[in-house]
Formats: C-alpha cells, structure tokens, sequence
C-alpha cells in the first residue's frame, strides 16, 4: 500500500517548515478560543426539570431544562457553599441547590433564599450565566464574552435536517489535546491505519487552499485492493452511482471542522461530516468530540434504514483506530514534555499555525471555581 503520494509530497523538509522556533508557542499548550459557540451537550441528555453536569475547558457548568422547555446554563457551584448546583433540583424555570435550596434564575441570579427575612442582608450576586442554544441536537453554551455570543453566528449545515439525509449522532470522550483531532482528520496519509477497515486505500491530495482562520484540503480517494468492510461502500454511496474514486474535501475552519465525500459520477455529497472537539479539563488534554454525519438517503426506499446499524458499527471501528492513535500521541507529549513531532507535511504545518494563530494561552491552573470534573466517557448514539 502507498501510504502517502510521492508525487504530491516534498523530497525533504521544506523551508520554513522545520521544527518550530524557539519563540513559537507549542501548540498543545495552546488552548481554544472561548469567544465560540461550543457543543457541550445533546439536547436529548438534558431531560425536562432535570439537571446535567458538563464543562467547558476546566469550567464546570450545570444544564437544566426548565419547566417552560427552555435550556439554561449556568456555573456549577452555589454561591453559598460551593456545592455544584449539578447535584439540585430544578422547579419550574429556577434551580434550587440541594444544600440550602438557595435558588437560581436561568441568568444565574439569585431568585430566593428560603431562611432569610425580607430584610436580611443578601449575596450582591449570583453564579455566572453563560448564553445558550439549541441546534442540530445540541446543546452550545458561549463560555467567552457574553456581550460577543449575540453577534456570533452558530456553525451554519444546511444538511442537517433536509429531507436528502439523514444524520448520525456522535458523542464521546477522547483523551488528547484537540489539535490532534484537527491533524488526524484532515491528513488522510494515515489511511494504512485503517487497512483492516477499508482494504488499501490511497489518497492523493489534489490541493489545498489557507488563510487566517482556515485550511481546505481536497483528495483523490482510490481503492487499491484488499477486503473492504461493505459498511464502507453503503457510506459512499458505492454500487448506487457504481464509482470507483470518490474526492473529498476536509476542512477545518476555526475552531469547527468538516468533511464531504463526492463519489464519482456524483452531484452531491454522499455525507456530510461536521465536527466540533471540546475541550473538558483546564490543561486540555482531554476533549470531547461531537460529530454530526448527515447521510444521504438512496434512491431505493427503506436500503438507509436497514444499513443504519452496520454502517455506525463501521464508523465506530474507523473512530476507535483513530482514537487509539491520537490519544497514542498525547501520552508521547505528557512523557516527553514537549512537542518533538517531526512533521514534513505542509498541510499539516498550515493547519497547525491555523490553531495556533486563533488559539488562546492555556491556562496552568484549574478555573478559580475548581477544575472540570470528567464528563461521561461513554458515546452516546441515535
């Protein structure tokens, strides 16, 4: 198998593209740009007059579905005595803590507490409130500057939701830094991973375009033999328009990411992937990763609906390889201290200065409220 295209690729390292200068940040210690909208939840998770725990880049942060059917988010500890409002009781639009019911309005002002007098003295103030919507399934909270969230539009699929697909719902902990999520899906050499998945695989970039917040990379997807999963061919649309060679386009845009696969002969996508990787802990060596894939439906009525659990049993396979590499890499950068990757492949280079560019500086200790506490590591599925 070629695992990447000599002809597309440098002879040696590139100018310009050795190992990063001294006064360059290391990218993982770089973290994400809070002034975004973040999937931190699925809307299905957070149940009516229930509350869930989540975080957001070692910010903890408490989800409750009102009474009304309305989402809100707030900072998950009591103004009182720190206890994670995670833990109390939604009644009506409020959130009582469960210690001394101290009560909380969706905007994380402070509605009531039982024991005082009407002319007690009171807190100033409540918990922080963060902007939230709902789309596409999920639940986003905007955890940088509030008065930024009106202006910032949420990430636009106009697949989601028409009746040409169908998505898949994709939910689950990984254990690195989100720039090798970033890396991994856009360089698509790494295809001799997935051998026993797909069969031999080669990919050819045909180009790839960047500026200030963006990378778009475009391949040549040939199949050059060996057992591939039939889950595979259903994905791409294979046996349908009979091709042979699909192109596909990856693209990460700050800080969300896609990818369209155009079998050949094709007009249209056969899916549609959007993915977001949010980080959980304060060190963001820990992400959780939502992806939405929006699936086209068949022209033979009913044949989406029946290769529905094979194909999400194929996907889950290509995932888990890729996991175990990316989550490989974070513990060679915890052993080592530092980032001693070697990478000659520009794209990659490119992207890599993307994240940095629109990145903030990491934090070196947990939030003053506390760290993040681990969210649940176990995938959740349509």
């Amino acid at each position: 198998m070629t695992e990447t295209d000599r002809a597309d690729a440098p002879a040696a390292e590139p100018a310009g593209h050795n190992d990063p200068a001294p006064a360059e940040a290391d990218l993982r210690s770089v973290g994400v740009d809070p002034d975004y909208w973040y999937p931190v939840a699925l809307s299905r998770r957070v149940r009516r007059e229930r509350v869930l725990a989540t975080a957001f880049a070692g910010e903890r942060i408490a989800l409750f579905r009102g009474r009304s059917g309305e989402v809100h988010a707030l900072e998950d500890r009591c103004a009182h005595r720190q206890v994670p409002l995670s833990m109390g009781v939604v009644e009506g639009d409020t959130l009582r803590c469960r210690y001394h019911a101290w009560a909380y309005r969706g905007d994380g002002r402070i509605s009531q507490i039982p024991y005082l007098a009407k002319g007690d003295r009171r807190p100033p103030r409540g918990v922080r409130g963060y902007p939230v919507r709902e789309a596409y399934g999920l639940v986003f909270v905007f955890p940088g500057d509030p008065r930024r969230a009106a202006a910032t539009p949420l990430p636009e699929l106009p697949a989601f939701g028409s009746p040409r697909y169908r998505t898949m719902t994709y939910s689950r902990t990984v254990r690195c830094h989100y720039s090798f999520m970033h890396e991994n899906l856009l360089d698509m050499n790494h295809q001799f991973l997935h051998r026993g998945v797909v069969g031999r695989l080669h990919p050819r970039l045909l180009g790839y375009e960047a500026d200030e917040r963006s990378v778009e990379a475009r391949y040549l997807f040939t199949h050059a033999g060996g057992k591939r999963n039939r889950s595979a061919g259903l994905l791409a649309a294979e046996g349908i328009g009979g091709g042979t060679a699909d192109v596909m386009t990856i693209r990460t845009e700050y800080p969300y990411q896609t990818l369209d696969l155009v079998p050949e002969n094709a007009e249209r996508p056969a899916f549609r992937l959007w993915a977001a990787y949010v980080p959980e802990d304060a060190e963001q060596r820990t992400c959780h990763a939502y992806g939405l894939l929006m699936i086209e439906k068949p022209g033979i009525p009913g044949l989406l609906q029946l290769a529905w659990p094979f194909i999400r049993r194929f996907t889950e396979r290509v995932f888990a390889e890729d996991r175990m590499a990316v989550e490989a890499e974070q513990r060679a950068w915890d052993e080592q201290g530092e980032d001693r990757n070697h990478e000659v492949f520009p794209l990659i280079l490119d992207v890599r200065e993307v994240l940095r560019a629109n990145g903030v500086p990491l934090r070196t200790r947990p939030a003053a409220y506390g760290g993040a506490a681990p969210c649940d590591a176990v995938r959740d599925q349509e």
